[in-house]
């Protein structure tokens, strides 16, 4: 009776351990990072930068879409740059502990000019702080065709008027 009671606690024991294994050898899928969106994700130091899009339609001005995470209890100012041989500098502010949206529609847009890059295309943008090593990422530059995007298209800033007096009277001779 008692070799019949450990017999099957063995084979217990080794049916747990057989269907329990794959955990131990296998990888975990839930533990990996993904972009689960159209943009790209890279880490600057203590800032994570996550699902970073520009959004054009004219390959001229797009509006950077992308979410700074600040994992430090400082704040840190933010360059983002772009262009080739002229380069143009960004600047965001992440305050400690902050989870920053730039560029959606219930945020204010981050125009990039002169991007100079095609729909469809990568666009090379440089991610950095003090003196922390920075990040390039090949970010996609997508249009609003798609009805998730289409309230991040740029919306171009107004041009200053500048009025000018006219003069109405007459000049004598």
């Amino acid at each position: 009776m008692r070799t019949r009671i450990a017999a099957s606690v063995v084979l217990a024991v080794g049916i747990l351990l057989g269907t329990a294994g794959c955990n131990f050898l296998a990888p975990q899928s839930t533990a990996l990072h993904y972009d689960a969106s159209d943009g790209v994700s890279g880490n600057v130091g203590s800032i994570d930068v996550r699902n970073a899009m520009v959004i054009s339609d004219n390959g001229k001005t797009g509006n950077l879409v992308v979410t700074l995470v600040n994992n430090d209890s400082k704040s840190h100012r933010v360059l983002i740059q772009h262009g080739t041989t002229n380069k143009v500098d960004t600047y965001v502010t992440v305050e400690p502990g902050q989870v920053k949206d730039i560029g959606s529609a219930a945020h204010t847009q981050t125009q990039l000019v002169n991007i100079n890059t095609q729909p469809g295309a990568l666009l090379p943008l440089y991610f950095q702080y003090g003196t922390q090593t920075g990040v390039q990422l090949l970010v996609p530059v997508l249009t609003n065709a798609m009805s998730e995007y289409q309230h991040y298209t740029p919306t171009p800033k107004p041009t200053p008027v500048i009025a000018v007096p006219s003069d109405t009277t007459t000049p004598t001779p």
